[in-house]
């Protein structure tokens, strides 16, 4: 089984950017699995939006909903989805999570345009097991 797959059975993940002078940064998310890669909607003018900008590596890991560490860590990089690509996802993420993501959506509305992007996992989980 892999990564991904593995992912797929989590409510909520921890995606792991990295500032411009490398200190990372995480944030809890939701997702959803497609074609092997686990696809996070949210807001252009987010944090995490504007460093994957700057730098596509990221690491995730399953966690709570506050984000807390529970599951080994993965690499990966990811891609910024194009108008369309973003559309479907936000579509997969409202079936995922129902009415909680139609109000979410409805709440962040300030902070830009919807922005998805798809992180393609190196394949193995990280040794390190920091949390």
């Amino acid at each position: 089984m892999d990564v991904a797959t593995m992912m797929e059975r989590q409510k909520y993940i921890t995606v792991e950017t990295y500032k411009r002078d490398g200190t990372p940064v995480r944030t809890p998310v939701w997702f959803h699995v497609r074609d092997g890669q686990v696809i996070v909607v949210t807001r252009s003018e987010t944090g995490k939006a504007k460093r994957l900008r700057a730098n596509n590596r990221v690491r995730i890991a399953p966690c709570t909903i506050r984000g807390r560490v529970k599951g080994p860590w993965a690499s990966g990089g990811a891609a910024i989805l194009d108008g369309e690509q973003t559309d479907a996802a936000v579509k997969a993420r409202d079936k995922k999570y129902g009415m909680m993501a139609r109000l979410a959506r409805s709440l962040t509305g300030g902070k830009g345009e919807l922005f998805a992007f798809a992180i393609k996992l190196d394949g193995a989980h990280d040794d390190a097991k920091s949390t």
